[in-house]
């Protein structure tokens, strides 16, 4: 039944975001919206080519080309009820696509539903359930692959070749997970560790490479995965409930009567509504501190490309000298996203872990307990 449950846990951890961005109200934008809100009389629109590329979309960018996408599917249901199903192509450009009765099309540049599917009734747009299969959802299903083939692969490796250590990509793999295993999860958790660990390291992986995916331009990479406060805020969450549903009598009894002076919680709960508040602000902090940094440094990459063009449109010879600088500076802080990229991923399997393991603290019974 413990191993069904960790299961559980690891699977959830891995497509419930998948579901959350698909649910959440994104901003995906088609090229024809995009060619009507990026250049006003030939001027670039920094702000709109940003937030493009940090959203989310309906189709997969083509490098170099801003008027074809690679279609993803999408999935609507229509105001009859019944759902359709096809693809981001019929409806790219903005055009209208009749799909079994229902006409579909992406609202332009001034509707509420900027940049979404939305339904035509009697001249009006009717923005229906969407379960599309967007770009953030689908990076999440290639990611989710990846790191399951990978680690697949390491296993196969151990089994063939016993305690042999491997060498070149499945050797820094290795060494990414005894690093994470021994270091932070064993470390922390101690007698715990085995417990826990199929959780925690699915998480470092799965973070991880959304993260690297995220630093790629072309497809397969180039979705801001942890860039999207629903995917962090999924992750948080199943922490949260990783580390309430395995607390101990301990840790609710620290929370609902903690151990300071009766004053402090009774006859006002002052301390218990702190420690209750508490609960809540962890998970907060895991899914604010991923999200930020991520989009930080994305932000940071594409303003510096686009200085090119801003000083390019004032004074060629600007531009000529900002292309120079630009892209130095891009250089250098992709390489700094790549360190980013696997602090961010330690730092929030590091929290987890600490939360875990002040939930399991077992106080002075159990110590003595354990010391017998």
């Amino acid at each position: 039944m413990k191993k069904f449950i960790k299961y559980i846990f690891v699977m959830l951890a891995v497509l419930l975001p998948g579901f959350a961005v698909s649910g959440a109200e994104a901003e995906p934008q088609s090229p024809a919206v995009a060619e009507e809100t990026h250049f006003d009389e030939g001027k670039v629109n920094p702000k709109e080519i940003i937030f493009e590329h940090l959203g989310d979309a309906y189709g997969w960018e083509v490098p170099f080309d801003h008027h074809h996408r690679i279609p993803l599917p999408i999935i609507v249901k229509a105001k009859d009820g019944g759902f359709r199903c096809f693809m981001s192509s019929r409806i790219q450009h903005g055009e209208e696509y009749n799909a079994g009765g229902a006409v579909f099309t992406i609202a332009k540049f001034g509707s509420p539903y900027q940049g979404k599917v939305v339904e035509i009734v009697d001249g009006e747009e009717y923005r229906p359930l969407d379960i599309s299969i967007t770009k953030n959802v689908a990076a999440l299903f290639i990611t989710v692959v990846l790191v399951s083939l990978l680690m697949l692969w390491l296993a196969g490796w151990h089994r063939k070749k016993g305690s042999k250590s491997p060498r070149k990509g499945l050797g820094a793999i290795e060494t990414c997970v005894e690093f994470v295993y021994n270091g932070v999860v064993k470390a922390t958790l101690k007698e715990d560790a085995p417990k826990f660990a199929p959780y925690l390291m699915t998480v470092f992986f799965f973070i991880l490479g959304m993260n690297l995916l995220g630093l790629i331009v072309v497809f397969p990479g180039g979705a801001n995965l942890t860039g999207n406060i629903a995917i962090t805020l999924v992750l948080a969450v199943m922490t949260f409930f990783v580390t309430n549903i395995y607390g101990t009598k301990h840790y609710w009894k620290e929370i609902f009567w903690p151990d300071v002076p009766l004053w402090l919680k009774f006859p006002l709960p002052i301390m218990p509504v702190i420690e209750i508040f508490g609960m809540f602000t962890k998970p907060a902090a895991l899914t604010v501190r991923l999200f930020a940094n991520m989009m930080g440094g994305h932000m940071i990459v594409l303003v510096l490309t686009l200085l090119i063009f801003i000083f390019s449109a004032m004074n060629p010879v600007a531009g000529g000298l900002t292309t120079v600088v630009s892209v130095g500076f891009s250089i250098f802080m992709l390489l700094i996203d790549v360190l980013v990229s696997f602090i961010q991923a330690y730092v929030f399997t590091m929290l987890s872990t600490i939360f875990i393991s002040l939930a399991r603290e077992k106080g002075h019974e159990g110590h003595e307990e354990h010391a017998k």
